[in-house]
């Protein structure tokens, strides 16, 4: 019981001391007036890419509400956090977009409190850097740059170029900002260094002024030492033993030459071109065992990093004699395909040593064999490849001496060829064609054609100037022969015009004996008896024509689509029991090899008239009033004459037919007699009648009787319809017909 008591009497008296210590707190809270502060107070100068935290702090009140912003209302551009009484703003990096006035709200109940803090920022992060516009010679001016990069705000930039301790020029950069930018800000300035410069350096010194704030640094400075160059000058040669020497000495060439830095020596042999061949890098430059070859312009030039000066020496290396002859002379001249022998010999020098080449350096192409004194090169078979200026080099001892010869080639291997672009034929233009096979030189070429003792074309082949290979060359003439030229002889004539070169032949020709042909002409057909024949005769045609060689005969026919048919090939053609179908055109032709002529006759065959058939439609006996047509026709006999005709005692009535058919219309009985049909050609003639009947009419009603009505009403469709089968039966299968009225126009 008593423990009980005291376990509730404990928390009771925590109770009351824990409350007594919140009371004692609230009241102490209270009487402590609500404040806000900053850190930094009131300005912050930052470098740019670094870390910046804005601190705000409040007294007085637990917990309050804390919020930022610019001056401006521009984005904060950093991270606020807030734990109890302090509030912190952190930007990271800063930049160009925190320079503003930040301001720091706390509001606790219903007071509110504000604090700004100037946020400025700077770029100085290097030192300057100092640039010349090349290296620094004695007496040439050259220009030295101090670069300040990137650097912010540049118009508080002040910047000093030193060259040791005299001031060469100052700038301050005050021209306005146009926008927030890091800037590379420079100074340049031009001088001309001295040899008083030597040893000394330049200063460029940079200084941002930003008052009230202490950062570092506010100056920056950079120095260069002064490297100044002088220019090599005043080169000397010195030879010993002398600059004229014996093939097989030595000689030796000091040079010297004055500069800063000290220059370099460089030996060099000018070449023939003018460029230099590097020699030797060192001052002296020894030369032993001298050879002619190593005469010439020596050079000595004294090199540094600015310039350098030159000095020129000639040697003179005088060789020992000896003598090379070459052999067969300084020029050969060769056919191509032949074998030719070089020889190069030598005299005083016992040992010598041979090489051949050719002068622009091609392949020998030949074979070299060495004895002694004595070296040859031979060239078999010789060809193009071989057509150069051969040079045999010889060495004795130092010395060399070189020897040409000049290996030229011709090629004339045979006789030119006549050739014609056809037969001569008399008042016919040919062409003769000269040609020459396989020259070479083309270009030294002339041809001339002759007929008989007269020159009749001549030609040379200058544009072939430069071409390296075997041609054939031609001259073409066109000439029109006569039957006089027959026996005249052509002479194709080439020359290969070359002076230097001894050889034979230096021309050739060929000829060929003309024979013109006549072509053939004057053709005859003589025919017997007559081109005109009855049917079953005989007839001889006989073809004669003119020509050189004689023609020869060819008696064909012409067919009905134009083409020939051969015949025979005899002068003389003779048809037997001639019939209709023989006749035509025969045509007769002379051939040579010069040409064709031809002659033509037409061969008529005549037949006296046959198979008449007169007839009457629709009937011989009529009645009055009916139409009727009375048709005459022949057999098949070309070129025949149809006359019909009515008969009557006071005399013969010519009827005018048209193809042999006369039309009655509404015949009279005074229509009615004999009509007779008389067909006719040169041959003969042949006769045909029939008799026309005429029944008068009737009555009235036998005339209009309905079977008469009928009769006509047929008729008027049958007759119509049969004359003009007839017709086409006549114009397909018969060949002729007749009327008086056309009797002069109407052949069949």
């Amino acid at each position: 019981m008593f423990s009980s008591q005291r376990q509730l009497k404990m928390p009771r008296k925590m109770f009351v001391i824990f409350g007594a210590s919140n009371i004692l707190w609230m009241v102490f809270t209270v009487s402590q007036a609500f404040k806000i502060e900053t850190f930094p107070e009131n300005r912050i100068v930052a470098q740019i890419g670094d870390v910046v935290s804005l601190t705000c702090r409040t007294t007085g009140c637990e917990p309050p509400s804390f919020s930022w912003r610019t001056h401006l209302d521009s984005p904060l551009n950093g991270q606020v956090r807030n734990e109890g009484s302090n509030s912190t703003l952190t930007m990271d990096p800063v930049g160009f977009r925190n320079e503003y006035s930040y301001l720091c709200t706390a509001i606790c109940g219903s007071e509110k409190r504000e604090k700004g803090i100037q946020v400025e920022i700077y770029s100085f992060p290097k030192d300057p850097e100092i640039h010349l516009s090349g290296p620094l010679e004695v007496g040439k001016p050259v220009t030295v740059t101090c670069l300040v990069p990137d650097v912010y705000p540049f118009d508080r930039l002040e910047m000093n170029l030193l060259k040791g301790n005299h001031l060469l020029q100052n700038k301050d950069f005050v021209e306005p900002m146009e926008r927030k930018s890091l800037e590379t800000k420079s100074l340049e300035v031009t001088f001309t260094p001295t040899n008083e410069d030597i040893g000394k350096a330049l200063v460029c010194q940079a200084k941002l002024h930003i008052d009230e704030i202490d950062f570092k640094p506010k100056e920056r400075e950079t120095t260069k030492k002064l490297q100044v160059y002088i220019s090599p000058k005043n080169t000397v040669i010195s030879v010993n033993p002398s600059t004229r020497l014996q093939e097989g000495g030595s000689v030796t060439m000091t040079c010297s030459s004055e500069g800063l830095p000290a220059p370099q020596i460089l030996w060099s042999k000018k070449l023939d071109n003018g460029n230099l061949q590097l020699l030797s890098g060192n001052s002296t430059l020894t030369l032993i065992a001298m050879r002619t070859e190593d005469s010439g312009i020596y050079v000595c030039e004294g090199v540094n990093q600015v310039g350098k000066n030159g000095k020129e020496v000639e040697l003179i290396v005088q060789e020992k004699p000896f003598t090379v002859e070459i052999s067969p002379g300084p020029q050969i001249v060769a056919q191509i395909g032949d074998s030719v022998v070089l020889t190069c010999g030598v005299t005083g020098c016992e040992s010598p040593s041979f090489t051949w080449r050719t002068q622009v350096d091609s392949p020998l192409s030949g074979k070299v064999k060495t004895e002694g004194s004595k070296s040859t090169l031979t060239l078999s078979p010789v060809g193009f490849e071989n057509e150069h200026s051969y040079l045999c080099t010889v060495t004795c001892g130092r010395k060399k001496v070189e020897k040409g010869i000049k290996v030229d080639l011709y090629s004339f291997p045979r006789d030119p060829e006549i050739e014609m672009s056809g037969l001569p034929v008399n008042g016919n233009p040919v062409t003769v064609s000269c040609r020459v096979p396989n020259v070479y030189p083309s270009d030294r070429l002339e041809i001339e054609l002759l007929k008989g003792e007269s020159i009749i074309g001549n030609k040379n082949f200058l544009e072939n100037i430069d071409k390296k290979y075997l041609e054939t060359e031609s001259l073409d003439m066109t000439f029109i022969p006569t039957t006089e030229d027959t026996g005249t002889v052509l002479v194709c004539l080439a020359k290969l015009h070359i002076d230097e070169m001894e050889f034979e032949p230096k021309q050739r020709q060929s000829t060929q004996t003309l024979y013109v042909n006549v072509a053939p002409r004057d053709t005859t057909i003589l025919v017997s008896p007559s081109s005109i024949l009855e049917e079953g005769s005989s007839v001889n045609m006989t073809c004669s024509s003119n020509g050189l060689p004689a023609p020869k005969i060819l008696w064909s026919r012409q067919l009905n689509n134009g083409h020939l048919q051969p015949l025979s090939e005899n002068s003389t053609l003779t048809l037997t029991s001639t019939k209709m179908e023989d006749s035509g055109v025969y045509v007769c032709e002379g051939i040579n090899q010069a040409g064709i002529d031809r002659k033509e006759v037409e061969l008529i065959i005549q037949v006296a008239p046959k198979d008449i058939q007169l007839t009457a439609f629709p009937s011989e006996s009529v009645k009055e009033g009916d139409t009727v047509i009375i048709s005459c026709t022949c057999g098949n006999v070309p070129k025949t004459w149809i006359i019909l005709k009515k008969k009557a005692e006071t005399g013969d009535t010519v009827l005018q037919s048209r193809d042999g058919a006369y039309t009655i219309h509404k015949v009279q009985l005074e229509d009615a007699g004999v009509y007779e049909c008389e067909s006719k050609n040169e041959v003969g003639l042949q006769l045909r009648s029939l008799t026309l009947d005429v029944k008068g009419r009737g009555n009235y009603q036998d005339y209009f009787s309905p079977e008469l009505l009928v009769l006509y009403c047929s008729s008027s469709l049958i007759i119509p319809a049969i004359g003009m089968i007839i017709y086409f039966a006549r114009r397909a299968n018969m060949k002729g017909s007749y009327s008086l009225v056309e009797a002069q126009k109407s052949k069949v």
